[in-house]
């Protein structure tokens, strides 16, 4: 076998119905020179049972157990304190890796010297019939990863600023240590704040248009991302989108950080309104209503348009 180049971190938790694919996918890739660390955090299903199986028969496998679920965030940063390769990328459990992405990311940092590579993905879709099909790539996503580019930055693309995934990226793991990179732990979108702070460290930044990854929207609404009816979530969903912009902020970013604005009052505000429409909880039309505010507020003073279909639904909840 040759010496690993890069490390992919494969946290997981309850993921059984979809391990054993996701790690197909990885299994398949057309770059072999890969290490994979599986995290299993405290699962109660047939996950931790699936990464054994792979770490056994794939020497390139190795498996980190947790008898006490820790999270997402602290999942990741164990492993990452165990990486030895130039290089490290991310990936969920219960996604599916397309068989050229680590060719595609580790070979555009080894052409370019960037930081950073970060490519595009689409969602994984569940018919009435239970069978997952991919989509095309969102607007959102394509406005942060196309046309590709070679080392370019974060002043120069801010619109790079909208991938907010951890899971479409593999970097310099250089850039962690030295810039004291780690991901949120305790609580939810725990990738938001350290995407940011990834950008704004790098020297360099690659962005690849092709399609790295299929992200799961799983049919019984389990993931994250479909669970924002609670409260709890809510609060870190929007604290995470806070905090991202926050980065961009201080570190003078201002173009990137009304991208950010822009991106989440046409995209992620109105999907959040029409869950708090209903809602029976008023403390969740209460923080989406002083979220939106401050972001529509800071739109008007830097004269950030709304896209006309959003607009209707920002005004609802800046009245909340």
């Amino acid at each position: 076998m040759s010496t690993p180049t890069v490390t992919v971190i494969v946290p997981g938790r309850d993921v059984g119905a979809f391990a054993e694919e996701a790690l197909a996918s990885l299994r398949a890739q057309t770059r072999t020179d890969f290490r994979a660390l599986l995290v299993d955090d405290a699962s109660r299903d047939a996950t931790a049972e699936i990464f054994a199986a792979t770490a056994a028969d794939d020497p390139r496998f190795t498996l980190l157990r947790h008898e006490v679920a820790q999270g997402l965030g602290a999942s990741r940063n164990e492993a990452l304190a165990l990486v030895d390769t130039p290089y490290v990328g991310f990936f969920d459990a219960d996604d599916v890796m397309t068989p050229g992405a680590l060719d595609l990311l580790v070979g555009s940092l080894e052409d370019s010297g960037s930081d950073i590579a970060v490519g595009a993905y689409v969602r994984l879709r569940a018919d009435a019939a239970g069978h997952y099909s991919p989509g095309v790539v969102q607007p959102w996503v394509a406005a942060s990863t196309s046309p590709g580019r070679r080392r370019t930055t974060l002043a120069d693309h801010p619109d790079v600023s909208g991938n907010i995934v951890a899971w479409s990226k593999v970097s310099r793991t250089d850039l962690w240590r030295r810039a004291g990179l780690r991901f949120t732990e305790e609580r939810a979108y725990e990738d938001q704040v350290v995407a940011q702070q990834m950008y704004v460290a790098a020297s360099a930044i690659d962005v690849v248009p092709d399609v790295v990854v299929h992200w799961r929207e799983r049919a019984d609404g389990t993931s994250i991302t479909q669970r924002r009816h609670a409260v709890s979530v809510l609060r870190d969903y929007l604290d995470g989108m806070r905090g991202g912009i926050d980065v961009l902020d201080t570190a003078g970013y201002p173009a990137a950080a009304r991208s950010r604005v822009r991106l989440i009052l046409d995209m992620d505000v109105p999907g959040l309104v029409r869950v708090a429409e209903h809602h029976p909880d008023d403390a969740y039309r209460q923080l989406l209503g002083a979220f939106t505010r401050d972001l529509a507020d800071r739109a008007a003073r830097e004269g950030v348009t709304v896209d006309e279909s959003s607009a209707p639904l920002v005004t609802a909840a800046s009245g909340w």
